[in-house]
């Protein structure tokens, strides 16, 4: 993890928003593990408003080398204090549609888990 030198503010903030925020609902289908969960835009939608009225924001930055897919979430305060984090995955399928989806995968774990909320059953180990 990386950091902002004092993320006092950010703290607060966060702390403020988690009072607030609801876990995304698992509104999506994998019939593959026969499971629900929540999907990238449903997460973002449960947590816009909230980390907006706290003066939270973030953006996710995506790189790829080959099948290694990289996410870097960083979650900013209005006041310039922010933290970041990396999560780097590798796709089971180099084409477009796999790294798509490795992408948007990553992004939903990094954003739920920088914010403190969950989006998939415990039972998601079953895919690793």
């Amino acid at each position: 993890m990386l950091k902002s030198d004092s993320i006092a503010s950010l703290a607060s903030a966060l702390s403020s928003a988690q009072g607030e925020l609801k876990h995304a609902s698992k509104d999506k289908t994998n019939p593959f593990f026969n499971s629900t969960y929540a999907d990238l835009a449903n997460v973002i939608d449960t947590m816009r408003d909230v980390l907006s009225k706290n003066g939270l924001s973030f953006m996710q930055l995506v790189g790829a080398n080959g099948q290694d897919v990289s996410v870097e979430t960083v979650l900013m305060h209005k006041s310039g204090e922010w933290v970041s984090t990396t999560l780097t995955m590798r796709a089971t399928k180099g084409d477009p549609q796999g790294i798509g989806s490795c992408i948007t995968y990553a992004r939903r774990y990094s954003l739920s888990a920088i914010v403190g909320i969950a989006s998939e059953e415990d039972d998601d180990g079953n895919a690793a």
